[in-house]
């Protein structure tokens, strides 16, 4: 287990903002979902392979497996590659760090991702942090505060050193 600093703790983002997250990466999502869809649908009608149309036209247990395998692509694909950002961690100025304030692993980001599609991972935010952020040892911050504060300290424990002209 990683150690957890104070200044990660305290720069976490809040649960308005968290539940914004959301509801930001669901619409993304459902264009993509949407979009990939209909090419989909397209290329089946052009070729009739049967893959296509079990892809926009299959069982609900087929949709399932295609809806989470784009669910967890999307945000390792977003987190690990963008900075710890997905589109609407961007819209809102939050970040996923890992719980030591260093850039999160790419293993890292795999758990986080692969624990999204637990059953009731949305719930698990009415406790301290969320089972993605738990069982991955990140966090998701604010980005503007978390800077901001680490500028404050290094401002401070410069005060005591010589300046040279």
């Amino acid at each position: 287990m990683k150690r957890i600093l104070n200044i990660v703790e305290y720069n976490k983002a809040s649960s308005g903002i968290r539940l914004a997250n959301y509801f930001l990466d669901f619409i993304m999502l459902s264009v993509i979902n949407y979009f990939l869809s209909t090419v989909s649908n397209l290329i089946y009608e052009a070729t009739s392979i049967e893959f296509f149309y079990l892809y926009s036209n299959g069982n609900i247990v087929w949709q399932l497996l295609i809806g989470n395998f784009n669910y967890c692509l999307y945000y390792f694909l977003m987190e690990n590659y963008l900075g710890g950002r997905t589109v609407a961690k961007y819209i809102t100025g939050t970040k996923v760090i890992s719980t030591d304030g260093t850039k999160p692993t790419t293993q890292q980001m795999m758990y986080r991702s692969l624990s999204r599609i637990v059953p009731f991972d949305g719930l698990s935010f009415l406790g301290v942090n969320g089972w993605h952020d738990s069982w991955s040892d990140t966090r998701v911050i604010n980005v503007k505060n978390y800077y901001a504060e680490i500028q404050a300290k290094s401002e401070i424990e410069d005060l005591g050193k010589k300046e040279f002209a």
